[in-house]
């Protein structure tokens, strides 16, 4: 389960990061926005992954 909660970390930050992206090109700051939002997102996820693996160890 672990590795499934990785892997959807690393697919909204990058989802995140090709949105924000994409906002900066056309000037959308919202997006920019919702984008930044998911790519933390996605970072806090794999973070509370890997202290989880810690852990277990």
């Amino acid at each position: 389960m672990a590795k499934e909660q990785k892997a959807k970390g690393k697919m909204e930050e990058a989802e995140g990061k090709a949105k924000e992206t994409v906002g900066r090109a056309v000037g959308n700051e919202r997006m920019m926005a919702k984008g930044q939002a998911k790519k933390s997102k996605g970072a806090a996820r794999q973070a509370k992954e890997k202290t989880k693996d810690v852990f277990k160890h």
